[in-house]
């Protein structure tokens, strides 16, 4: 009988009462909730934060028999002071449609309404802050104890609404209005937890609570949500037979693909890799390598966000993206640099640290994310790509494969001729330069963008059992020119003794019609 997978499982109380897998991190709760200090903690959608939340309230609640077994139980075993169950709030931003306005007042009114019930408070004309204050105060007077406030994914009613600007800056002044008035409350508050994907700077939870530790960088705490190595190994050992068993691979093999899909996220320079652990409990639980993470939302604001900065996509895979530490932690929505977003909502990771410049680089953390997020990007340079197009990357594919030359023309003609239309002063050579990078890097395993060789760099190379197809590109200069440069350059004298078929391929673009409009081919 296969063991029970917490997919989606975000309540800590119905994961241990009903026999769900757990991977301990309880000694990181023990560490946090011992240092008494107001804490928070930015990682991606589905990395685990609602869980390790729902953890610490039932830590606070004092639901010490959830804990047994786990490591905690045996830290906390000489602690008289452990277990009492402390007033908890527990702010939960999901779950609401942001996007009238109004919407972020009526669910910070609905989690005060449960809470005013809950301790026999009328709030009559009172703002939402004093509300809240009222609250701590009566939670103090019945219980004896400091208050425990916890808000999970608190950034969700501002990334909901990111594109647009009015109800954004709203959203901002409600939290202005509710969060500042826990200062000078410090008497009435024994600890603070807030999560989000991002950090927007300018929010008044960071600068009105500006004592709040913000761990999202801290080597102590770079494995606190998601999976390590170590853990995959020691939880999942039956999951990964079950999963080689089912692919036809060793254990080994399917450890080594589940590390180039899944894993590759850090959340320090120094700290081990993480593994996204929705997408690896998916695999577990379908005993198949599918790209789940991605496909349980879309971020179209990220992806429109790209276009609009006309930012080279060539440098999500290239290795020179850099920021600071200062970019990493927090987004200032009003620029245009979407780096720290697309970091924070984990579609780059750390890949190096430059010590001395105090500088990080920046790439896609694993395969389901690279291909995912270019898949994401080409409807929005070309139109009409989908599956069954004509110029999808499937049927590309399928030519290349083949060797099918007229095939693989043909579809880049038509992916060329549906490069979305643009108003600005150049209207092509950014989406020109844009869409042969998103077309060869999609086809994957088989192709190079840009390669490095000893006499050049060669635009595209694509490889595949029984083909080598050499591309250079030219923008209003004719395919023969291009055909010429691939020769001058030598570019096919790494391949001269590989008995595959070699083609080589010139190919001109015209600016004014937008259109492939010269293409010839040479063969080794």
């Amino acid at each position: 009988m296969d063991r029970k997978l917490p997919i989606g499982i975000q309540s800590f109380e119905k994961l241990r009462s009903d026999g769900f897998l757990y991977v301990d991190k309880t000694d990181y709760i023990y560490r946090l909730v011992h240092h008494n200090v107001p804490y928070f903690l930015s990682r991606p959608r589905r990395f685990g934060k609602s869980l390790l939340l729902s953890t610490l309230k039932a830590y606070w609640e004092g639901k010490k028999e959830l804990f047994r077994g786990l490591k905690i139980e045996k830290l906390e075993e000489n602690n008289p002071d452990a277990w009492k169950c402390y007033p908890v709030f527990y702010f939960d931003f999901n779950g609401f449609n942001y996007q009238q306005k109004g919407a972020l007042e009526e669910a910070l009114n609905s989690h005060l309404k449960r809470f005013e019930r809950a301790y026999g408070c009328n709030h009559g004309n009172s703002t939402l802050g004093e509300r809240f204050q009222n609250l701590l105060i009566a939670a103090r007077e019945k219980s004896g104890l400091r208050s425990v406030i916890l808000v999970d994914e608190y950034d969700k009613s501002l990334l909901d609404v990111i594109d647009d600007p009015e109800l954004h800056n709203h959203n901002k002044d409600v939290f202005k209005g509710f969060f500042s008035t826990l200062k000078g409350f410090d008497e009435y508050i024994q600890f603070i937890f807030i999560t989000g994907v991002t950090k927007f700077q300018k929010v008044s939870i960071f600068s009105d609570l500006n004592q709040l530790n913000d761990i999202s960088l801290t080597e102590e705490f770079a494995d606190f949500c998601g999976i390590t190595e170590n853990e995959l190994k020691e939880c999942f050992s039956p999951e990964i037979s079950d999963l080689a068993v089912r692919q036809g691979i060793s254990d080994d093999l399917c450890l080594a693909l589940l590390k180039k899909q899944y894993d590759g996220y850090h959340f320090h320079p120094d700290a081990p890799e993480i593994y996204n652990p929705f997408s690896l409990l998916k695999a577990f639980f379908e005993k198949d390598f599918g790209s789940y993470w991605y496909e349980t939302g879309t971020p179209a604001f990220l992806v429109k966000k790209l276009k609009e900065t006309d930012f080279d996509i060539r440098k999500l895979t290239d290795m020179t993206l850099y920021a600071s530490e200062g970019m990493l932690k927090d987004y200032q929505g009003e620029y245009a640099d979407p780096i720290p977003l697309l970091y924070q909502c984990g579609y780059l990771t750390i890949a190096d640290y430059d010590r001395i410049g105090r500088e990080y680089t920046l790439s896609f953390p694993n395969e389901e994310v690279k291909y995912g997020f270019l898949e994401s990007l080409m409807p929005e340079y070309v139109s009409d790509c989908g599956a069954g197009s004509g110029k999808d990357i499937f049927t590309l594919r399928r030519y290349v494969e083949r060797g099918e030359l007229d095939g693989i023309r043909d579809v880049l003609t038509a992916l060329f001729a549906g490069i979305t239309y643009t108003v600005k002063e150049d209207p092509f050579e950014h989406y020109f330069q844009t869409v042969i990078y998103l077309v060869f890097t999609l086809l994957g395993k088989f192709a190079s963008c840009e390669m490095h060789t000893f006499t050049g760099r060669i635009d595209c190379k694509v490889e595949t059992k029984n083909y080598i197809y050499l591309f250079e590109f030219k923008r209003d200069v004719s395919a023969e020119a291009a055909l010429k440069q691939i020769d001058s350059k030598d570019y096919a004298q790494p391949f001269i003794a590989d008995s595959r078929t070699l083609y080589k391929i010139g190919v001109s673009f015209d600016s004014e019609t937008r259109r492939l409009v010269e293409w010839q081919v040479a063969e080794k």
